[in-house]
């Protein structure tokens, strides 16, 4: 279900990357924030929730074998900490957002007031905290890393049915992921087959902040995630993290592609006036073949097509077989809507196109009129 929480949202996933430290977090949310501000985007940071204490078993939670273990109760914070980062993100004017990993955590986010949930990739079949997330009815996005079509199918069925708000990211879990392995045609797949729900691009890549956005919007996508980090006091940063600097690349390309991309891919585009105007003057005007007088019907043979079109002239694009002239027209003169019968004439929105468009004519011969009355 499409949601316009999700529209143009960039997701800066915080993840770990605090180690445990409120100061840490605390400057990444504000250095962030700066970015987000100074290039004028939609953002959030999303954070990490784990009840550690319920969450790793008991008697695992001294393994230094399993990283995932290790890492998860070395950066260990308590509610209150987790609370008051989620406080600074708002401070930043960002939308909150948690991946929650464990029923605890789900109420936790809500217990903040977070603004959006994240379903983790690798529980995307974690049917009892789906249930929980949705019991929520807080707006909800997935990434698709290392899923089944079939658990993509049933994970859209599930929360398009609740009319809960849902999205879905192309997602790749290799970390960090090279160009080759990205898979930015997987946007185009999930477009036409959820065509109900907004489609993302969720990315861990080393190399690039400007290309892959700017494909990835023309392609369609909608909210755009990276993980986040700072270089400070000497931790080291992960190589698919991305730093404040390169937030600002990402964001001005993205910006870059809007621009170029231009109107929604669902209507016809609204040609700007500079543009008619240039292909105005492209197109040829009517102009009399011989002396033609008043009250003449014409025909093929009296007229011929040239450029430039003048300002108030016919163009190939009005003339009818038939017209009848009001008034004298000399040989090689232009042919004017005024000079004509016709029901374009009682089109007060036509004429006025017809008189603003094409270039402005010669200065006319004073008795050219005159002296084609004459003859009569």
């Amino acid at each position: 279900m499409k949601n316009a929480i999700f529209e143009d949202l960039f997701v800066l996933e915080l993840a770990n990357n605090h180690w445990g430290s409120l100061e840490r977090g605390l400057k990444i949310i504000g250095d962030f924030g700066q970015v987000v501000r100074f290039n004028n985007v939609r953002a959030s940071i999303k954070l990490q929730f784990r009840d550690v204490d319920s969450f790793v078993h008991k008697d695992h939670r001294q393994r230094e074998d399993v990283r995932y273990i290790k890492k998860t109760v070395a950066t260990q914070m308590p509610w209150d900490s987790l609370r008051a980062m989620v406080k600074a993100v708002r401070a930043q004017s960002m939308l909150s957002m948690v991946t929650p990993f464990d029923e605890t955590s789900v109420d936790k986010a809500v217990e903040f007031g977070v603004d959006i949930l994240k379903l983790a990739s690798s529980d995307i079949r974690d049917w009892i905290l789906i249930e929980k997330i949705a019991a929520t009815r807080k707006p909800v996005i997935a990434s698709t890393g290392g899923s089944s079509l079939r658990d993509m199918d049933d994970l859209i069925t599930f929360f398009n049915r609740r009319g809960i708000p849902f999205a879905l990211n192309h997602c790749v879990s290799i970390y960090p992921s090279h160009d080759s392995e990205i898979e930015l045609n997987q946007i185009d797949f999930l477009k036409n087959r959820y065509p109900d729900n907004v489609i993302g691009f969720s990315t861990h890549e080393q190399t690039d902040w400007q290309f892959s956005v700017m494909m990835a919007y023309a392609k369609g996508a909608r909210t755009f995630e990276r993980h986040v980090d700072i270089d400070y006091q000497g931790v080291p940063v992960s190589p698919y993290c991305t730093l404040p600097e390169q937030a600002d690349q990402w964001f001005k390309a993205f910006k870059k592609a809007q621009e170029m991309c231009g109107a929604p891919g669902t209507a016809k585009r609204i040609p700007p006036e500079k543009e008619v105007k240039y292909l105005n003057e492209l197109v040829r005007g009517v102009y009399a073949r011989a002396d033609l007088p008043a009250g003449h019907v014409l025909t093929d043979e009296d007229v011929y097509l040239a450029i430039p079109l003048l300002k108030g002239q016919l163009s190939c694009r009005e003339l009818m077989r038939g017209e009848v002239l009001r008034a004298p027209v000399t040989q090689d003169a232009p042919i004017n809507l005024g000079d004509i019968d016709s029901p374009y004439s009682a089109d007060s929105a036509l004429r006025r196109m017809i008189d603003d468009r094409g270039v402005s004519p010669l200065p006319a011969e004073p008795d050219a009129r005159l002296r084609l009355a004459s003859k009569d």
